[in-house]
């Protein structure tokens, strides 16, 4: 445990020029007031905000925490659109709080070009106009210590690997990549890039080493087009961004790691997302980063690369896949998930041990999506609804005498949708959350399904035809009606309960 006391918050001082990304999708965090006290004894250097939050902003004045706030992306078009709407954002959000409270950079929206709606394409074409106002109303108000940017992904590149052939995608390179490069070089501001090694290596980790991933492999790379060598993922990934800069003549705009880290937790088929490989992630991201004099990457060796980690907390809200909640370094509670040092000072040989991950193996066999244990019945009810009218997925199969209706409990009508719905969607983007009412298991539900007698008496006849579900398969028995006075006292066991006919 690295949280032996609770610094003061007036007069503190950071010690670290390593960032904290301060993200707020969970319904069970510390209050405003306790996670700033937890960023302080962590002695984090910056704190970056997807808001500009009054409250936290108010009890940051009382700290010497570096700030990144953000213009929203639904804020955009109005600020594009007209100077005094980018001139009261500024007047709210920055000149209430500044400078006590110390913003260093204000960004402009979040990973906007990787939204290729309609919606989204008219965003990319105001996101570079909206930069220019939100400077035009600092410099008028004579703040010219705030840093504008806006944090990008790795989708905007079209080519990556090896890093010497980065290039920008073709359908933003000339409409925004071009114009922002050039704010930026005039502005002397950052390029802001989300960057994540768990990604590439995740999807490809027959090829590419999980050591290279977590830096500390043993074995380099040289890139035939540079001659550089590299010794760690992240280094090759801002380098393909620096040589995309480079063709288009700007190679002197500086990097800035908007986010990165490794996720603690996940799915069961997201491999390596596992305490130890965060812990480690982190751990030498955070000795690279506060080396003196910088490293730098190969292409920029002995330049400072200010670096916020992702995140603060585990976030029991965001959407998506498991790891998307399992990004943290505390717990909601405030207590550590592994021990870690942003200061950098701590060796590396100093850490405790951790337990050896189990999941760095891509896990091979089936998974299914059924709805948590202690899920609310009316919030499954409306999630259940949701999917059933979604695309193709079809729910006829639970209605009464259908093949699925049995077990009847919402909960198992909810298994049965929330798998069908992500069988058919995943590959588009579907997840297996439904607002934290499903969860992935390895175990084929069906087979936990209570074997259940349904009997239909039909007068006209001398038999009685008797229905037998379990799971989504049914048997059907004809018994004649001298018969079924028997069966009717008949106890069917089951793992799970026990019914009567």
């Amino acid at each position: 445990m690295f949280f032996v006391c609770l610094l003061s918050l007036s007069g503190a001082k950071a010690s670290s020029n390593i960032g904290v990304n301060f993200g707020q999708l969970g319904n069970n965090l510390p209050s405003p007031y306790r996670s700033i006290e937890l960023l302080t004894t962590m002695n984090v250097g910056r704190v970056k905000l997807y808001d500009s939050n009054p409250e936290i902003l108010r009890l940051l004045s009382s700290s010497n925490i570096q700030v990144s706030i953000m213009i929203q992306n639904h804020e955009i078009a109005g600020i594009a659109a007209n100077q005094s709407i980018a001139d009261e954002w500024v007047r709210n959000n920055v000149l209430s709080h500044y400078p006590e409270t110390k913003i260093r950079y204000l960004l402009v929206g979040n990973e906007v070009l990787s939204y290729n709606s309609e919606q989204g394409r008219q965003m990319w074409h105001d996101l570079v106009p909206a930069m220019r106002s939100i400077k035009r109303s600092l410099k008028a108000l004579n703040i010219h210590n705030i840093k504008i940017g806006t944090p990008l992904a790795m989708d905007v590149l079209q080519s990556s690997f090896p890093p010497s052939s980065g290039t920008f995608r073709s359908d933003i390179i000339d409409t925004v990549i071009g114009p922002m490069l050039k704010f930026l070089d005039k502005t002397k501001s950052f390029f802001f890039i989300d960057a994540y090694p768990y990604f590439p290596w995740s999807q490809d980790p027959e090829n590419i080493s999980l050591d290279f991933a977590l830096f500390r492999g043993t074995s380099t790379i040289r890139d035939p087009g540079s001659g550089l060598t590299y010794t760690n993922l992240l280094d090759q990934m801002l380098d393909s961004l620096i040589f995309a800069m480079s063709k288009l003549g700007y190679s002197n705009i500086q990097l800035a790691i908007a986010e990165t880290g490794w996720p603690n937790s996940g799915d069961v088929e997201e491999p390596g997302a596992n305490i130890f490989n965060a812990a480690t992630y982190n751990r030498n991201l955070i000795n690279r980063m506060t080396t003196e004099p910088p490293l730098g990457t190969p292409a920029r060796p002995r330049v400072s690369i200010p670096t916020f980690v992702f995140s603060l907390f585990n976030e029991n809200q965001k959407n998506g896949p498991g790891t998307e909640r399992h990004w943290g370094l505390l717990h909601p509670d405030g207590t550590p998930i592994y021990e870690i040092d942003l200061t950098g000072k701590k060796p590396l040989t100093d850490f405790a041990s951790l337990p050896a991950p189990k999941n760095n193996v891509p896990y091979k066999g089936k998974v299914w999506c059924v709805a948590t244990k202690d899920a609310d019945e009316m919030e499954l009810s409306a999630a259940l609804n949701y999917a059933c009218n979604q695309g193709n997925v079809s729910c006829d199969a639970l209605a009464p005498g259908r093949e699925c209706y049995a077990p009847v409990s919402v909960a198992d009508h909810a298994s049965y949708v929330f798998s069908s719905y992500w069988a058919k969607f995943r590959n588009e983007g579907g997840t297996c959350h439904f607002n934290g009412l499903a969860q992935k298991t390895t175990k084929n539900p069906s087979k936990f399904f209570s074997p259940v007698l349904f009997v239909s008496l039909y007068h006209s006849t001398r038999f009685i035809m008797i229905i037998w579900f379990f799971g989504c398969r049914s048997w059907f028995l004809q018994v004649p009606r001298c018969e079924y006075l028997k069966i009717k006292e008949m106890k069917i066991r089951s793992s799970k309960q026990e019914f009567f006919c």
